[in-house]
């Protein structure tokens, strides 16, 4: 949501920020805009749109200057047009800022500003921002880093700012709350943006700023304060991001890509965690508060979208093998409804950026109350990892795309690992029951690529529903939150309504939708409750409904019953998320890229959610 990107330094600055830009188009986006310092020169072009027509709009303009600054706007305050989009100016232009996030009291700041004679030229809580930052320094008579440290002092929100002044053109400001800043250190040079994807190319020392901190960067000098003054040393680090990791790599999109890449990405989260041979689970990140995990009264799990879906996995996962009592919450809901917690209750978040803004607020309001935080993100340094006591990351590698496909497959295989480690040392699963999991775990990645292997099969489906209106998604135990996550998939990249529901539900509402114009998808695999959903693709049937069937490789009830099937490997019931969801997503794929939809970017959606 939103992208940033910096640079001070000796090169031209354009660049350098239009290719960070396009690096960041995967966040979601509607416009886009830079800032150019050349000397006293403070120059700004932005347009509504993509960053392509950004680019065209410049053509021929002059782009001199070894400072500036880029941003793309994902609207929340003022629709999505040119006088929106930032950068944005103060009432004397010469200070412009960049923001991600939201300033909640910006109404009431703008009130204000407007009786001191400040005009504003946006619907922007940014502009009003930037407004008051210089209202503070000619105020207060100083100098623009304290402005700016003060007025974030008054302001109410998230934010992620870069601040340029044609009246110090050799300085460059950046801060955060609640929303991602890195700073990118080079030789004689400095790079900021709201993640590495545009840093990576030039330098792989980051320095990741804390809520609260303020960086400026001025004559080759990087210093870092919080917003109270006290000034802090930069903890650099080394970026383990590769660039060929968020390149298409012969794949026409990136979703396509991040599906194919998913053998690897569920191998590389068991990787150093699971022996098979040894019959053991070692997740490093669980050790030192594995004891409160273990005797937890009740696990709760928050998250949202896609994450949502793993939990409820989850929620199974470790009912099932650990039996402790689990809950899965949104996210958005838990943070405002006043929740019951218990200082010996555990609290999972899980968050594929790690700075999932709801996601992160119910993190801080679980540790308030004396809660043990376990986090599941794939984002190193990022907010939530930061803000938990112990965690896993997951290392799917970058997900470019904004829909999620091989973060949702390593969530579900770093949680698998969670609750049989939990089960293992509890005493809850039989020592042969847990080598026979591990043992089938090692095959998950094998067969993951003989699901992948089915594509042509679900091209073939997509054809024929590429034009479908609705879709209805079911499933039963495990494959229930799998049908979810494939109707999520298909409504988020098509734009066609789609609903999962758990199978024994449709005869409580949903049924009454089924007709010869409905697909209805189905998670019909050989296990606990097949018979159960035999008699549902029944039902559907009766009614003239289109059945589409992932089933158990070799299963010859359901493909006679369905008008469309779709094989998958054998494998233990706990795992069948795992691959389950790989044609699902190719389902989504396809017919999305049929309809002409632009399968890595849809419209109104971001990939990382960092305001409310």
């Amino acid at each position: 949501m939103c992208g940033i990107v910096a640079y001070i330094g000796k090169q031209e600055a354009y660049p350098i920020i239009m290719k960070g830009l396009q690096r960041l188009e995967y966040r979601g986006y509607d416009s886009a805009g830079v800032a150019l310092l050349h000397g006293e020169k403070l120059t700004s072009y932005k347009k509504a749109g993509k960053v392509s027509d950004l680019a065209e709009f410049v053509r021929g303009k002059d782009i001199s200057g070894t400072i500036g600054m880029g941003h793309t706007r994902w609207a929340t305050h003022g629709e999505p047009n040119d006088r929106n989009a930032h950068p944005h100016f103060s009432q004397s232009r010469d200070f412009a800022i960049i923001h991600n996030g939201i300033i909640e009291n910006y109404a009431s700041l703008k009130a204000e500003l407007g009786k001191q004679g400040h005009v504003f030229e946006s619907d922007t809580d940014t502009e009003v921002l930037i407004h008051l930052i210089e209202a503070i320094a000619e105020k207060a008579g100083v100098e623009l880093e304290e402005a700016v440290r003060l007025a974030l002092g008054e302001v109410v929100g998230a934010y992620a700012i870069v601040i340029l002044s044609k009246k110090d053109p050799l300085k460059l400001i950046a801060a955060r709350k609640g929303s991602p800043i890195v700073v990118g250190i080079g030789k004689d040079e400095y790079f900021v943006a709201s993640d590495a994807t545009p840093i990576v190319e030039y330098t792989k020392n980051v320095a990741y700023l804390n809520d609260g901190e303020l960086a400026v960067i001025h004559e080759g000098q990087l210093t870092v304060k919080t917003i109270g003054n006290e000034i802090k040393v930069p903890y650099v680090q080394e970026l383990e991001l590769k660039l060929e990791a968020i390149e298409k790599g012969g794949f026409e999109h990136f979703m396509l890509k991040e599906i194919y890449e998913q053998p690897r990405s569920i191998a590389d989260s068991m990787r150093g965690r699971i022996d098979s041979n040894g019959g053991r689970i070692n997740l490093g990140g669980l050790r030192e508060y594995e004891q409160r995990v273990m005797n937890a009264r009740r696990i709760l799990i928050a998250a949202c979208g896609t994450s949502w879906h793993a939990g409820l996995v989850a929620e199974y996962l470790i009912e099932d093998l650990a039996r402790i009592p689990v809950e899965v919450e949104y996210a958005s809901e838990f943070r405002y409804r006043n929740p019951v917690i218990f200082e010996d209750d555990v609290l999972i978040a899980i968050s594929q950026s790690g700075e999932t803004a709801d996601t992160l607020a119910a993190v801080e309001l679980a540790k308030s109350k004396g809660a043990t935080i376990f986090g599941v993100c794939n984002v190193v340094g990022s907010s939530i990892p930061r803000a938990t006591h112990a965690g896993s990351y997951t290392h799917a590698g970058p997900e470019i795309g904004v829909a999620s496909t091989k973060a949702f497959t390593a969530q579900v295989t770093v949680l698998t690992l969670l609750a049989l480690q939990l089960a293992h040392k509890r005493g809850t699963i039989s020592e042969s029951r847990f080598r026979s999991i591990l043992s089938e775990l090692d095959s998950i990645p094998s067969k993951v690529e003989t699901a992948l292997a089915s594509n042509d099969a679900v091209l073939r489906i997509a054809r024929q529903f590429k034009d479908a209106r609705n879709f209805l998604y079911l499933g039963r135990g495990y494959g229930f939150p799998v049908a979810l996550e494939g109707a999520l998939k298909l409504k988020e990249i098509s734009y066609i309504h789609a609903e999962g529901y758990p199978a024994a539900e449709m005869k409580h509402g949903p049924i009454a939708l089924i007709d010869e114009e409905m697909p209805v998808v189905v998670i019909a695999t050989k296990h606990g409750s097949y018979e159960k959903v035999v008699s549902n693709i029944q039902e559907v049937k009766a009614r003239k409904g289109k059945i589409i069937a992932i089933v158990t490789e070799g299963d010859e009830t359901v493909k006679e019953l369905a008008d469309y099937s779709i094989e998958i490997p054998e494998t233990d019931e706990i795992l069948v998320p795992l691959v389950s969801a790989v044609p699902l997503q190719l389902l989504a794929y396809h017919i999305a890229v049929m309809r002409g939809c632009n399968v890595d970017q849809p419209r109104n959606l971001a990939k990382s959610v960092t305001v409310e």
